[in-house]
């Protein structure tokens, strides 16, 4: 499980960390209305992602047949919340804008799933054999 387990535990925690930062007032500098919506955003998006990482670790475990295609889907969401949930926070907290990283960061969200569903497709064909 390593790897991937332990960084959907650290973004998990990331993630509870900074959305309770933000939640509680920690931030006066979220007063605006858009700008806590967009902190909020990333929160959540960094805590799906984090317990989708949990899920790679724990497929590797039961499809180690599938672990090429599982790491490269570990390493998709991993880079999905760098991007996606990290530059939102930066744009939240700073007013700096990354252009095209944020819609990156969410490709790479969308290429993690698809490789978790490719992977579940090839173990269930490997298991009926």
């Amino acid at each position: 499980m390593g790897k991937f387990f332990m960084l959907g535990s650290i973004f998990g925690a990331i993630g509870v960390v900074l959305g309770a930062y933000g939640a509680h007032g920690g931030l006066r500098l979220l007063e605006l209305h858009q700008t806590m919506i967009t902190f909020e955003k990333a929160a959540r998006y960094n805590m799906y992602h984090a317990l989708a990482l949990l899920a790679v670790a724990w497929a590797l475990e039961k499809w180690p047949g599938q672990k090429k295609i599982l790491n490269a889907a570990g390493w998709a969401l991993a880079a999905g919340i760098v991007l996606f949930s990290g530059s939102l926070y930066v744009h939240a907290l700073t007013g700096f804008s990354f252009g095209y990283i944020t819609p990156a960061g969410g490709v790479a969200f969308i290429a993690g799933w698809v490789l978790m569903a490719l992977a579940a497709r090839k173990a269930k064909d490997h298991s009926s054999r």
